[in-house]
């Protein structure tokens, strides 16, 4: 048998592949820590405790909010009471979590650049309509998920639209601050009031009354087709299967067709079957609804609250280009990568990461990937030439 061939001893990738520094000679490795890198982090109970005052103090501004919406709790329907309860813990838990995901050095710089650019009156002076196209598009449309594929995207889309219709009917409703009352006593007629002023009046035969009392089933709907499309691709698609975790992937999509398919029940008893069973669903319905709340900050859908300052990093990008900011050149092809400020701003997030190598940052991802491939083969696979 022949013996293997010797092998020198790896070294350490460098840091800046133009000059060769290694990671140990890079800043927050073996080094004091860069004066410009950010706040030193916080510890695990101080981020705790800030998070819980941020908890509390959400909690009581919408506990406020409830009562004097609802007009001294004169319109708040006692039956909706665990609804109301719920988006309470809601309120906290997103706060929380929000509090904790900021905390981070990289979502910290994430937070006050993206939404330094979203409420930046400068930017809006500079450009008045591109905050309006990316909320559009971004958020509303969502159409960086088209890239993907169009049956992803059309699914995701129902998805969204049918929560956001179903939240702007329910919580205004569950808080006491919509209501519907009867403007004849006997007949058809209904007003709409928000904190107890009329809005519309409207005849409960007419179209406009049928979408009225049933916007929840319209969202159903719409839920239970993106859900379902989302829950067929995660049980066909392999690339979904073997990357997909039940209760982070699966239990928000089951949670979603629960909470639809049993509202859907209640509208069908109601009409159909003259109220039999609707207790028992009614208490199922609301079981689903409960949990879904409290589990939103502390699953996937936690993505919803994050996404806004993403949209002001893309105003961030947009606005600096805008300005025509220098545009900084690949340092090996000399390829244009993005403004200064951009670059900085990544290079800085890494230096708050302590990462050791933000010179990376002044590379294209294609001479990244160039220089990180020749690195293996000097220091990794030398030997087996």
């Amino acid at each position: 048998m022949t013996e293997p061939p010797q092998t020198a001893e790896p070294t350490p990738p460098p840091d800046d592949p133009a000059t060769g520094a290694t990671v140990a000679d890079a800043p927050g490795r073996g080094s004091p820590r860069d004066p410009a890198a950010g706040p030193p982090p916080q510890t695990p109970a101080a981020v705790r405790r800030r998070a819980t005052l941020a908890g509390t103090a959400v909690s009581v501004l919408l506990i406020l909010a409830i009562v004097l919406g609802s007009r001294l709790l004169r319109d708040f329907d006692s039956a909706l009471l665990p609804y109301a309860v719920a988006t309470v813990f809601l309120a906290f838990g997103v706060a929380y979590r929000y509090t904790v995901w900021i905390s981070a050095p990289g979502a910290r710089r994430l937070f006050r650049k993206g939404w330094g650019s979203f409420l930046s009156a400068a930017n809006f002076r500079r450009a008045p309509t591109a905050l309006p196209k990316m909320i559009a598009t971004y958020l509303g449309f969502q159409k960086f998920l088209g890239a993907r594929s169009h049956a992803r995207w059309a699914a995701h889309q129902l998805v969204f639209w049918g929560c956001l219709l179903a939240a702007a009917i329910t919580f205004p409703l569950t808080w006491g601050w919509f209501t519907f009352t009867s403007s004849t006593g006997s007949g058809p007629g209904y007003e709409m009031r928000i904190w107890g002023f009329k809005i519309i009046g409207f005849d409960s035969l007419s179209v406009l009354g049928w979408l009225m009392f049933h916007g929840l089933d319209i969202a159903a709907v719409l839920v239970i087709s993106g859900a379902a499309y989302f829950l067929w691709r995660r049980m066909k698609d392999r690339g979904a299967v073997t990357g997909q975790r039940f209760a982070y992937d699966l239990v928000p999509l089951i949670a979603l067709v629960v909470i639809s398919v049993t509202g859907l029940l209640l509208t069908f008893s109601s009409i159909f079957l003259h109220g039999g069973g609707y207790e028992f669903l009614a208490i199922l319905h609301m079981v689903s609804v409960v949990f879904t709340l409290i589990y939103i900050p502390f699953g996937k859908f936690f993505h919803i609250v994050q996404r806004p300052a993403a949209v002001g990093m893309q105003l961030f990008k947009y606005t600096s280009r805008r300005k025509d900011e220098e545009v900084l050149a690949c340092r090996r092809c000399h390829e244009p990568i993005d403004t200064a400020p951009y670059v900085q701003n990544l290079q800085g997030t890494m230096r708050d990461l302590d990462l050791g190598f933000a010179e990376w940052a002044e590379y294209c991802p294609r001479c990244k990937r160039v220089l990180r491939g020749g690195a293996y083969l000097d220091h990794v696979k030398k030997g087996f030439k």
